[in-house]
């Protein structure tokens, strides 16, 4: 029977003040063993970090360095990091050293071995965050001694900052799982969630080059920062698509009359 080497999620929920003892390094005999054969699913923000990092337009970005899968719950597409066609199926950043792009690696590695989910309670306004601790054989990282909170090791990586920024896109994730798996969007739906959260460049030209002001009331302040901050375009995307899908937060369209508000 060949041997199931899935990584092993930890059955135990976990919160910022949780504890656990981990550490990463080159000394380790497993050094980028985890960058190896896995998939590297990538949040907006990452999108706009790696194409800054790489000086590529976003499309180009996107045709040359990830594939598209659709997220499991949501059936929305996501970009995955496009594996190496060698023998580890590797991350195309990872050299035997390290991580070619350290500085700007994606959410998913920031939080490694920590996982994270969210839960809402039935009409609460919040969502409430926890974690997960992720256990793959090759790692010897929970060898170490270092210990840290959860909410300190999300700081050490900076990924709390990606969390931040990402925040009104999981919104928008949140509202889509929230609703009955019979309830699909369309393929046209599907392209135009996947242009305004990850392809920030067309999606600058649709907003500045097409009638989209015409036809949605944004405020003047709002569309000076869209038209050249990548990072408030994508926010404002998310917001937007919030409005278009669930008819909901500051884009959501008037009232008809007779409808519910």
């Amino acid at each position: 029977m060949a041997q199931d080497t899935r990584p092993h999620i930890e059955p135990k929920q976990l919160f910022g003040n949780s504890r656990i003892k981990f550490a990463c390094h080159k000394g380790l005999s497993c050094f980028t063993r985890c960058c190896r054969g896995i998939d590297i699913s990538l949040t907006p923000y990452d999108v706009i970090r790696l194409k800054k990092r790489l000086s590529l337009p976003s499309d180009e970005f996107l045709a040359v360095y990830t594939r598209l899968e659709l997220l499991e719950k949501t059936d929305l597409p996501v970009p995955l990091l496009q594996q190496l066609d060698d023998e580890e199926k590797s991350c195309p950043f990872v050299r035997e050293e390290g991580c070619l792009i350290y500085e700007d690696r994606p959410s998913a590695c920031r939080y490694y071995p920590v996982g994270q989910g969210s839960m809402r309670a039935q009409y609460a306004d919040q969502t409430e965050p926890f974690y997960f601790t992720v256990h793959e054989d090759h790692c010897r990282g929970y060898e170490e001694d270092r210990e840290w909170t959860i909410d300190e090791w999300r700081a050490d990586q900076g990924v709390d900052l990606y969390d931040r920024e990402n925040a009104e896109w999981i919104e928008l994730l949140l509202h889509k799982r929230s609703f009955p798996n019979v309830v699909r969007l369309t393929p046209e739906a599907k392209r135009l969630y996947f242009m305004a959260c990850f392809d920030m460049d067309r999606f600058r030209r649709f907003v500045f080059e097409s009638r989209f002001l015409t036809a949605h009331k944004v405020d003047e302040a709002v569309v000076e920062k869209i038209r050249t901050d990548d990072i408030e375009l994508m926010k404002f995307g998310s917001l937007w698509l919030t409005g278009v899908f669930f008819k909901q937060g500051p884009y959501a369209p008037p009232a008809q009359e007779g409808e519910k508000k």
